[in-house]
């Protein structure tokens, strides 16, 4: 082997390598998304369908919303704020861009927590929604999950008034009167209203259980990583094989003999290679 087949070879190898190591941080990061995935779902099974429990023993005044407590239920006593409603755009719901209702609702201890009542489809003749069901009125029981808020919109996309373009509790609190009293951190999504209303808005599905594919990604990566060895592995063995293969032609060749026949297809320039020689030796 000379030193040009040595580099080449070695170039090969380094290839592979530095390709494995792609794969392994692509697929450590694939079982991280899968880690963080199962404890969502963990998460989701505690919480979902646990005892509600009155918002100021899950949040004591003075806490601040954990992500411990997504999705466990709470009751919140007092009463709605109507006039500051919201609409949160650009939400998937029913195979459309729908709208979902938030209202922020003004607690006995005198805390705010946005509700968002479910959501609602556009009109018929405009991109709105034709009715928006008010909420009850009065002193309300309300029953909602609570879930952490949405981070602001990476592309800096704004929404008209009366709107917004994503469920973020600060960005909302900026918005509304009521503001400076409004619960940092989470939202509340609608369980039971007591009164019930005669109309509300369409209920939230739930939190979808699929684990995602995860976890199929990281064995994937892993192995693409044994397949580039495995290519890399048999290019250098077609190397050899092809050189040695050289080697028996050209000593074929010295003593005027026909090169030996060989399984299986060669190359181009080895087959023409063949039907000179054979036809010398006519």
């Amino acid at each position: 082997m000379n030193r040009r087949t040595a580099l080449r070879w070695s170039g090969y190898v380094a290839f592979a390598v530095v390709f494995a190591i792609a794969c392994a941080v692509l697929s450590h990061w694939q079982f991280d998304r899968n880690a963080g995935r199962e404890a969502q779902l963990d998460l989701i099974a505690t919480n979902y369908d646990a005892e509600a429990m009155p918002l100021e023993e899950l949040i004591p005044e003075g806490e601040e919303f954990t992500g411990a407590l997504q999705w466990h239920p709470t009751t919140l006593t007092g009463s709605y704020l109507p006039d500051e409603t919201l609409l949160a755009r650009n939400r998937a719901h029913g195979g459309t861009s729908a709208f979902e209702v938030l209202v922020p609702f003004r607690t006995d201890d005198g805390r705010v927590v946005i509700v968002d009542r479910g959501w609602l489809a556009p009109g018929a003749d405009q991109p709105l929604p034709d009715e928006i069901p008010a909420p009850p009125a009065g002193e309300v029981t309300v029953v909602v999950r609570l879930k952490a808020g949405e981070p602001l919109p990476s592309s800096g996309r704004s929404a008209p008034d009366g709107q917004v373009p994503t469920i973020n509790v600060p960005l909302i609190a900026d918005a509304i009167a009521s503001g400076e009293d409004v619960l940092t951190g989470a939202y509340g999504l609608l369980v039971s209203e007591d009164p019930a209303p005669a109309t509300a808005p369409n209920p939230l599905d739930a939190p979808s259980d699929d684990p995602g594919p995860h976890l199929s990604y990281a064995i994937q990566w892993i192995l693409f990583a044994v397949m580039g060895f495995i290519f890399i592995w048999y290019m250098i063995r077609t190397e050899i094989r092809h050189r040695r293969e050289d080697a028996e032609d050209a000593a074929a060749a010295a003593v005027g003999e026909a090169p030996p026949r060989r399984r299986g297809k060669r190359r181009d320039r080895d087959a023409e290679a063949e039907d000179e020689l054979v036809d010398a030796g006519r």
